[in-house]
Parts: structure tokens; C-alpha cells; sequence
């Protein structure tokens, strides 16, 4: 993949990247996954670790910090296993992210998603979109995705966790939107 934020591109009022309207197909995933990861950077701006570790929506656990962590095992699980072929150990000791480490805060998580985004980066950078990879584990494991296809689903998989993170940061302290 390559970083199509360093493309000259216009932002949102609150800094996002406005995601490629037109243009290449790959730019145009790339731009929608870089809005998508900024958009959950946003919900958890001018939160302080203790809010971040709120389960603010009943009767469910989790919490925006558990969002932050479980991203960042599905960036290493689709760039890194799948699509780039590596095997790699979980990034968390649960593998799915979403169980807190007292010792781990917003700051050592977000720096955390924020390598597995740049490691996945690199090692799909010079990928084409018709490459495939093989689901590791999982229900399906053995299956073969293109990278196009991890791709949508990883935009996929953002829109529905930032759904997840507009409620949390609204029962959380009232701030609504993007």
C-alpha cells in the first residue's frame, strides 16, 4: 500500500483527510482507510486514559481504548498475516485487543496501531490489488483474499468499529459527530 496521505489533499475542519472522490482505485481505498483511522483517532481525542477505559455502553465491555488495541491486531492480521504472508505472534496476549492492560494507556496504544498501520503500509506498498493472500485462522482459514479485498474489509471493519466508537465517546462526555 502505499501512504496516500502525502498526497497534496484537502482536510476536514477537524483534520481528517477528505477521502479521493475520483481517481485511481487504489488511491481511492487507501484515502477511505486513512479517513476511517483518522476518524478513531478523532473519537478518542482530549480523552484521558480513564475515559478511554470506560465501558459506556451497557450491557456491552467495550470500551474506545479496547477499539484502539483491537485495530491494531486486525492491521497486523490482514497487511501483516494475510496479505503480506507473515507470520507473526498477536500484538496483544488475548489477540483480539480488546482486554486492558492496566500499564497500557490511549498514548502506548495509539503508538502501537500506529506501527502496525505503518508495518502493513510497507509490506503491501508494492502489492497490486489483484495480489493474493491466505487467511491464516480464523472460521475460514486457508481462503484466499486479494489485497482489494482486505482493503474493503478493512474499511469495512473501521466504519462499523467507529459506529461503535461514536456511541462510546457520546455516553462517555457528550461530544458527538464525525
Amino acid at each position: 500500500m502505499t501512504d496516500t496521505r502525502a498526497e497534496a489533499s484537502p482536510t476536514l475542519p477537524d483534520g481528517r483527510p477528505v477521502p479521493h472522490l475520483t481517481g485511481d482505485e487504489r488511491a481511492m481505498l487507501e484515502s477511505w482507510l486513512d479517513f476511517h483511522r483518522a476518524t478513531l483517532e478523532l473519537k478518542c481525542a482530549g480523552l484521558d486514559d480513564a475515559q478511554v477505559r470506560v465501558a459506556a455502553a451497557e450491557p456491552s465491555s467495550l470500551t474506545l481504548l479496547g477499539l484502539v488495541q483491537h485495530l491494531a491486531e486486525v492491521e497486523r492480521n490482514w497487511f501483516q498475516r494475510v496479505a503480506g504472508g507473515v507470520a507473526v505472534a498477536p500484538v496483544f496476549e488475548d489477540a483480539t485487543g480488546y482486554s486492558l492492560d492496566p500499564a497500557r494507556g490511549l498514548d502506548a496504544a495509539l503508538g502501537i496501531w500506529r506501527r502496525e498501520i505503518a508495518r502493513g503500509r510497507e509490506l503491501c506498498a508494492g502489492l497490486p490489488l489483484d495480489h493474493i493472500g491466505r487467511v491464516a485462522e480464523g472460521p475460514v482459514p486457508g481462503m484466499e483474499v486479494s489485497l482489494r479485498w482486505v482493503l474493503i474489509h478493512m474499511i469495512e471493519e473501521y466504519a462499523r468499529h467507529n459506529g461503535h466508537a461514536d456511541l462510546l465517546r457520546e455516553r462517555i462526555d457528550g461530544v458527538t459527530g464525525a
